[in-house]
């Protein structure tokens, strides 16, 4: 599998605008502080209901398809979830796991309480590829930004993980606090931290026939302090026992490395000691990074003359 871009950031102006629909959300339905967020107080304060029935089918899709007229936003995977505009319904593939089954929740109402959304489509569906973070359109990556911060109330998570010891675990743990997935925890942990730190995603290691096994990069996620610093574009795409991350990669029974040293060196060839340490709960595998000490430059010596 290729790499994931995580491009599901916005503009400075656009994520001010849809934190701010977050927060009115939260307001309207009178959860803030409320953890986990209620879903049945936000979707009432969106102004739709959840169908808990498994009616995605071919046949459901295609009467809703019709009603759409030309106001459709059609899937190109398989439906997850679907926002109806004109009857104000939402309906999520029941098979789901429940923390993922909560996202698309969030997501389709998004589409119901965005101002700017409500009106574009009559029927919106959605699938892995708009809910992902790798989404490509505007629409979708505004309703997933929505969803997450409505998921994590702004910065609560941020704020609740602060105090605690910088760590894969101290997301992990808060992830039940907000019924919320580990990936999207961890995902939150990193990018709203305010320390220079990184989390590579991978795929699961793929064991190999002779010995030793390969994972491959999915998605780099980081923090404004480690994109300033490094240039993420510059991650390995693969990963064996003979590299320093590699061996990190934890195998069999074990779910986790331990917190280990390494370095990296900068794109300004400045030399950053760091503390690595990964988890895996078998979907994929996290190497959470953060540098704990800038050494600058190696120094050359010469000989004196």
């Amino acid at each position: 599998m290729s790499q994931l871009p995580d491009d599901s950031s916005l503009t400075p102006a656009q994520l001010a605008k849809v934190k701010a629909e977050a927060e009115r959300a939260l307001r309207e339905a009178g959860v803030i502080g409320v953890l986990p967020t209620p879903l049945d107080e936000i979707l009432t304060a969106a102004r739709v209901q959840e169908i808990h029935e498994d009616v995605l089918n071919d046949s459901f899709l295609t009467k809703l398809r019709k009603k759409a007229d030309k106001k459709l936003k059609q899937a190109l995977s398989k439906v997850l979830g679907v926002f109806d505009a004109v009857s104000s319904l939402i309906f999520v593939d029941q098979l789901l796991a429940p923390v993922k089954k909560r996202f698309i929740s969030l997501h389709e109402a998004a589409h119901g309480f965005l101002p700017w959304q409500r009106s574009m489509y009559r029927i919106v569906e959605d699938c892995d590829k708009s809910l992902d973070p790798e989404a490509a359109d505007l629409f979708d990556r505004e309703a997933n930004v929505f969803a997450s911060e409505v998921l994590f109330q702004n910065d609560t998570f941020h704020d609740l993980a602060v105090d605690k010891p910088f760590e894969i675990w101290t997301p992990i743990r808060l992830a039940k606090k907000f019924d919320a997935s580990l990936y999207s925890s961890i995902r939150q942990y990193v990018s709203k931290s305010d320390r220079c730190c990184v989390v590579l995603v991978l795929n699961p290691p793929q064991l190999l026939e002779h010995f030793g096994f390969r994972a491959t990069l999915r998605r780099v996620v980081s923090s404004s302090k480690f994109a300033t610093v490094f240039d993420n574009s510059r991650w390995p795409q693969t990963y064996t026992p003979d590299d320093r991350i590699g061996r990190m990669v934890p195998l069999g029974k074990r779910r986790s490395s331990g917190k280990q040293e390494l370095s990296l060196t900068d794109a300004n060839g400045d030399r950053h000691d760091c503390i690595a340490e990964s988890f895996t709960q078998k979907h994929q595998v996290f190497i959470l990074i953060h540098v704990t000490e800038t050494l600058g430059r190696p120094k050359i010596i010469l000989p004196a003359s």
